[in-house]
């Protein structure tokens, strides 16, 4: 097969972990008999400063022509006094837009190699394997009217959360189906006891299941008490389906599972091309030191083997080279190593 390929390193390390994951894929290209085409272009900061536009058209263009597109990471404090629309965070923010993607899988796998790493308790992380399904393209990040503004004398901030039914249905169906590849349960995640959107969230994703997925076991979580469970209870999770910003809130707090937020990968789909990214940020203050952490972005291109181009085999093969690497030894510093970027690397590329 072949793999056509967008690159968008962006900011601060993101350079650094997309290219060992590209160093990886190479890797699986030459163990597979595939060909890879990857081109790069600019997203974030470093478009900013190209092209004074954090996803300039040439980007746009680049990535509608892909199979997929691997990021690595967007922000620098440079940026932070600009207006939000200008900041590198707004180019992610339109290519999800431009993608069309709605679904963002973030896995939350705790591997007994790590399991000593996370603050929480062995018995209570060892065993965790939960996927957070967050909701990409709509909710308060996107909804209107928003802005500052003087409102009666009164300097007043509005941002307005809002949801329509097929697209809250669109992002449930993304759950059930892969509940049914998994424990076949489903934790629906919203504020039902205050807001009117959850309401509306609940009981649209209630009638969904009852129509189409009678097969499937769903529960309801309030936020909160999600957020509570994740620590005291990670193993009673398997599918959780949730909005935009309970999503990307919960999926950074289940890095605690994993032992480092360097390990979490990430899977924006759609009706297209697939977007794929670590969770962690640009962590602009280890760029260019050689001491980040790539496996989350490793395990992010596994999940774009498995999801845009169906390699399930190559994907499961990453996946294990991961696991070989962590339990040889090979780590990096948040995982209490002493590993570089580019040993870990070539330790997964070794194992695979």
């Amino acid at each position: 097969m072949k793999l056509r390929i967008a690159l968008l390193p962006g900011d601060g390390i993101g350079p650094e972990v997309v290219g060992q994951s590209v160093a990886v894929l190479e890797a699986v290209c030459r163990k597979f008999s595939h060909e890879l085409e990857a081109k790069e272009g600019l997203i974030g900061g470093c478009a900013i400063r190209a092209a004074g536009d954090p996803l300039p058209q040439d980007t746009i263009t680049l990535v509608k022509a892909a199979g997929a597109v691997l990021m690595g990471s967007v922000g620098h404090p440079d940026f932070d006094a600009l207006p939000p629309e200008k900041r590198p965070e707004k180019g992610l923010l339109r290519l999800r837009k431009e993608l069309h993607v709605f679904a963002n899988l973030r896995p939350a796998r705790c591997l007994p190699a790590l399991a000593e790493l996370s603050p929480l308790r062995r018995e209570v992380v060892e065993g965790t394997d939960m996927i957070i399904i967050r909701e990409l393209t709509g909710g308060i990040y996107y909804g209107t009217p928003r802005g500052i503004q003087e409102v009666n004398g009164v300097m007043t901030a509005i941002n307005t959360m809002v949801y329509t039914r097929p697209e809250i249905e669109r992002l449930a169906r993304v759950g059930f189906k892969l509940a049914r590849l998994r424990g076949k349960r489903v934790t629906s995640v919203d504020k039902a006891n205050v807001l009117e959107n959850s309401q509306f969230w609940r009981e649209t994703v209630t009638t969904l299941r009852d129509k189409e997925f009678p097969d499937i076991q769903l529960d309801h979580q309030l936020v909160d008490s999600c957020a509570m469970l994740i620590v005291s209870n990670p193993k009673r999770f398997d599918v959780v389906i949730t909005e935009n910003l309970f999503g990307d809130i919960l999926s950074d707090e289940a890095a605690v599972l994993t032992g480092s937020i360097g390990m979490l990968p990430s899977a924006s789909l759609g009706e297209h091309t697939g977007l794929y990214e670590p969770v962690h940020g640009s962590a602009p203050d280890i760029a260019g030191k050689g001491i980040a952490n790539p496996l989350g972005t490793i395990l992010s291109m596994a999940m774009m083997l498995r999801h845009s181009f169906n390699l399930e085999k190559e994907a499961l093969a990453v996946e294990q080279a991961v696991v070989r690497a962590i339990e040889a030894g090979v780590r990096p510093r948040d995982l209490k190593g002493q590993a570089t970027t580019e040993q870990v690397g070539q330790a997964v590329i070794g194992a695979l």
